[in-house]
């Protein structure tokens, strides 16, 4: 008995060839799926994440950030030196290094 083109795995056991586009298209949404959303935060998490950022600035006292990433959430540890306010971002000494980090990233503030 002759398989037919669509059993088994569909359209792909019958054709072992694919167009770069098509490929590139189905990486990008198999991606796209794995993507999470930045969670929206209440003004009293807000409220604590700008006291914890102020008092790491005022007394230089290290501080744990956990920062929104499409893929999964990044924590660092380390002391706020300069606050942007017209960019609205934090400069982040960490580690023998620093980063710029948006306060819109933000999730949490720990001490």
């Amino acid at each position: 008995m002759a398989r037919k083109k669509l059993e088994g795995n569909g359209l792909w056991e019958g054709s072992r060839m694919i167009m770069p586009e098509h490929k590139a298209r189905i990486l990008d949404d198999a991606l796209n799926e794995e993507t999470r959303k930045k969670p929206d935060l209440d003004p009293q998490a807000l409220v604590e994440i700008s006291q914890v950022l102020a008092q790491s600035l005022e007394d230089c006292s290290p501080i744990t950030l956990t920062v929104f990433k499409e893929y999964e959430d990044m924590q660092i540890h380390g002391i706020v030196t300069r606050v942007d306010q017209q960019l609205k971002q934090i400069k982040f000494r960490h580690s023998d290094d620093w980063d710029w980090i948006k306060l819109t990233d933000i999730i949490s503030a720990e001490l």
